[in-house]
């Protein structure tokens, strides 16, 4: 049982259960391994669309983070495996300070994440995530779902060959995130050919995808990200899949599991 995707009390929109509770309950639950992959600081020049300023640690947070997992490890080498990673947001026009970020940190990280939260409006920001009156707002900003769609996907499309650096992260986060709240709002029926062109260009670019429980225990989404048939289409190309529980509880690791066809989950640490 291997889980590439967890958060911890850096998250601010998360819990405050101790790092130690996350391993521990892992460790219960059968864990060999486990990255956790708390939201990595927001570029300083961009501001955070959320109303509560909470998508991510803060910079001065990110070396506490970093010690804590780096004296985890070598307390609970004989247990677990335990990597040390960050989810690190894409923004389309903050690629420079991602760059300059991951050059930095890079060194330190074990395996990490690339995700789309953010897009760009006409009018504003919206983190697509955050509620169901914000996906709402973005919507009817781009001009309709479908646009909101299309303009997730590009932005996806764009994370991909972005020139981040060489620690870039290689595996992509929550493929089908835009479909948070696809119960409220169903999104178009043309996008799972969108879901399986970017396919296509993760497989030319290298990249691992995210296969994040989730999203079955959000009540307007109920699949994972990405949902099955796209999964096993991304299998079928040769596309690593990395199960992820997303936990931001330690209650919620393994959250997902029993929905993931896990004959499709790559074996890791590589």
């Amino acid at each position: 049982m291997k889980d590439g995707h967890i958060h911890t009390p850096y998250c601010p929109h998360g819990s405050k259960d101790s790092l130690e509770s996350y391993i521990e309950n892992a460790i219960k639950a059968g864990y060999s391994a486990l990255t956790f992959t708390e939201h990595a600081p927001l570029p300083d020049s961009f501001r955070d669309p959320a109303p509560a300023k909470d998508s991510s640690m803060t910079i001065e947070d990110l070396e506490n983070y970093l010690a804590d997992l780096g004296g985890l490890q070598k307390k609970y080498e004989k247990d677990l495996t335990i990597l040390k990673g960050l989810e690190v947001d894409y923004i389309e026009g903050y690629e420079k300070e991602t760059s300059s970020f991951l050059d930095t940190y890079g060194p330190e990280l074990d395996d990490s994440i690339l995700s789309v939260h953010f897009l760009k409006g006409n009018k504003a920001w919206y983190c697509i995530d955050y509620s169901p009156e914000m996906f709402e707002e973005a919507a009817a900003d781009f001009g309709s779902i479908e646009a909101l769609y299309r303009a997730y996907y590009d932005a996806l499309a764009e994370s991909v060959q972005a020139p981040l650096g060489s620690y870039k992260p290689k595996r992509i986060g929550h493929m089908t995130l835009v479909r948070k709240f696809q119960k409220l709002y169903p999104g178009p029926e043309e996008w799972p050919s969108r879901a399986s062109r970017f396919l296509t260009l993760v497989k030319e670019h290298g990249f691992e995808l995210d296969y994040n429980g989730a999203g079955m225990k959000k009540n307007h989404c109920k699949e994972t990200y990405p949902p099955l048939a796209i999964a096993r289409e991304a299998s079928s190309m040769g596309i690593p899949l990395i199960y992820g529980s997303d936990a931001h509880t330690a209650s919620a690791l393994k959250q997902g599991w029993e929905a993931v066809d896990h004959s499709l989950i790559k074996p890791w640490p590589r």
